[in-house]
Formats: C-alpha cells, sequence, structure tokens
C-alpha cells in the first residue's frame, strides 16, 4: 500500500513539475536565441514574470463574448495539464502510465485545437475566423503525420503506450533503426508547425497577415490569456519531452530510488537544453514561409513519417 501511494505521489510530482518547468523551457528557449542574434537577452524567469503580470491584470471581455469564449482558456489549459500528466518525464512505469496512450495525447491536442478555434470565431473579428480557418488547416496536416510517426514507433515497440514504449527502447539499447531516423525528422517538423515556431509561424510577431495562432487569441487579456499561453508553453515541452524520450531516452528512471530519479531529472534538462538550442539554430537560419507553402513543408513531413513505416516494414520485420 505505501508503495502505491509512493508511486501515485510521484506521477503527481511528475506531472507537476512538467507544468512548472514549461515556462523555464520557453525562457531558456528565448535567451539563446537573443544570444544567437546577438539581441539583450532576458532571463531564463521572464515567462514566470509575464504570466504572474497577466494573471494579475483585469480582464476586459467583449460584449458579445459567449459563454465559451469565458471557458475556451481553462478547457485548453485543462487539456495540456493532462496531456501533461501522461508523457513520462522523468520515469517509466509509473501508475499514470495506463492511460499514457500515444492516441489519447494526439485526442487532447486536438480537444484544444478544436476549442481554441472556436474562440477565436465566437467574437466574430476577421482576424479570429482567419486564425481559425488557418490552424485548421495545418492540424489537418499535421496530425496524419504525427499519427505515422508515432505508428512507427508503436510497431517497433508492439504498444502505444507512451511508457511501455519508452521502457522498450531503453531496454533495447543502441540499435541503428533508419525507421527511427525517418520518423525523428518527421516528428520534429510536425512540433514546429504545432507549437507555431518558425518557419510555420513566428510566436515573436503580431502582424496580423502572418499571424496563425496568435490570430485567434487577439481577444483575449487578463488571466484567460495567461493560462493560454501557459498552456502554449506546456504543449512545445510535450512535443520537446517526445523527441528526447523516443528516440534518445537514456537516462529516464526506470526505478524510484532518489538516485535514480536525481539522474533522470538531471539526463532530461541536459537533452532539453540541447534540443532547445538545436531549435534556436533552426529558427535562425530559416525565415518564416508563405503560407502556401506551409501544405508542402507538412507534406514532406507525411513522407518522411510514410518512409519510416515503410523502412521499418521491409528492413524491422523482413516484411
Amino acid at each position: 500500500m505505501d508503495s502505491q501511494l509512493t508511486a501515485w505521489a510521484l506521477a503527481a510530482a511528475q506531472a507537476l513539475l512538467f507544468i512548472a518547468a514549461a515556462p523555464l523551457l520557453a525562457g531558456w528557449l528565448q535567451r539563446v536565441k537573443c544570444h544567437m542574434q546577438n539581441r539583450a537577452a532576458p532571463t531564463v524567469w521572464q515567462p514566470y514574470r509575464n504570466l504572474s503580470k497577466l494573471l494579475r491584470k483585469r480582464m476586459l471581455l467583449a460584449q458579445n463574448a459567449s459563454w465559451l469564449f469565458r471557458a475556451v482558456p481553462y478547457i485548453v489549459f485543462g487539456a495540456m495539464l493532462l496531456a501533461a500528466a501522461v508523457v513520462p518525464l522523468i520515469a517509466v512505469r509509473l501508475p499514470s502510465a495506463a492511460i499514457a496512450d500515444m492516441i489519447v495525447l494526439v485526442g487532447f491536442f486536438a480537444l484544444a485545437r478544436f476549442f481554441t478555434a472556436l474562440a477565436g470565431l465566437d467574437i466574430g473579428t476577421a482576424f479570429g475566423g482567419m486564425g481559425a480557418s488557418r490552424e485548421m488547416m495545418v492540424s489537418a496536416l499535421a496530425e496524419p503525420a504525427m499519427l505515422m510517426a508515432v505508428f512507427t514507433l508503436s510497431m517497433t515497440a508492439s504498444t502505444t503506450n507512451l511508457s511501455v514504449a519508452t521502457g522498450y527502447i531503453l531496454e533495447a539499447g543502441l540499435v541503428l533503426r533508419p525507421s527511427f531516423l525517418f520518423a525523428l525528422l518527421a516528428l520534429a517538423m510536425v512540433a514546429v508547425a504545432e507549437s507555431s515556431r518558425v518557419p510555420v509561424d513566428n510566436p515573436a510577431t503580431h502582424l496580423e497577415l502572418t499571424m496563425l495562432h496568435e490570430a485567434m487569441i487577439l481577444e483575449y487579456g487578463g488571466r484567460h490569456l495567461a493560462l493560454i499561453e501557459w498552456a502554449s508553453q506546456i504543449k512545445l515541452m510535450i512535443y520537446a519531452v517526445l523527441i528526447v524520450d523516443f528516440f534518445f531516452p537514456w537516462g529516464i528512471a526506470t526505478g524510484f530510488g532518489a538516485k535514480a530519479l536525481a539522474v533522470g531529472v538531471m539526463a532530461v534538462a541536459a537533452k532539453l537544453m540541447l534540443l532547445a538550442v538545436l531549435l534556436v539554430v533552426w529558427e535562425t537560419v530559416l525565415a518564416k514561409m508563405r503560407l502556401f507553402r506551409v501544405p508542402q513543408f507538412l507534406g514532406f513531413s507525411f513522407m518522411l513519417s510514410l518512409l519510416a513505416m515503410l523502412t521499418h516494414v521491409v528492413l524491422e520485420t523482413g516484411g
């Protein structure tokens, strides 16, 4: 009984750590990007200050805002909380692993995106409708590529459970799998698109003709905007953790000992910091592409994920 309580406490602590560390990853990303571009860099704690400032500000709502507009920030943040709770961060085989399914995770993302698009349409502004239609176009192309990439991993581990698949890849050790290379590239491209990063979107711009995600939340402010921004940071961290846990799982804890958990924390922190540096290099050398070229970008990611699955069938299963 005590061991079960300890395991559930660790699962809750992991979820809380995931949520609390998401702004820190965004702050580290912004700081490295400023240094890369020879600009004055803010502290890594700046996202926490921004969230604190927004939480204290008074909210202003449009007169024609419905109950849905008021409820969407809480729905989106709740969906990201549930998504973070099922993704293994520092340890596998926790009690929450029972619901840690890849398809469930994609469902949480789709739920948050659906309600965000409804909020953009609710007020009736031109920018909200434009952002919602663009977001749906991107998601319609990104979700199949993501599912194909994760199904390649599922075929390797014979499960769609995130924790079990991570543990299988960790126990298998360093194995040369060409399918994983294609899946890694496809999932990275999907993560860039789904997280509204360059070259699909630019989170630092507020130019109306180029916005995707920002266009849907222009009417939000105060506590509502803080929840949406925090949810976006959690989503970015989820994709980053999926990449480092699936393809580079070394260091993640398989036991509940203090030493194993400490190693897991340090390992995931180091891998996320390195991944953030790679993302900064990606965003620095590339420019934001035109909206009409986004389908080509995501189509290429789908082709990579399809190649990953075919490579797995041909080379690893003898098909």
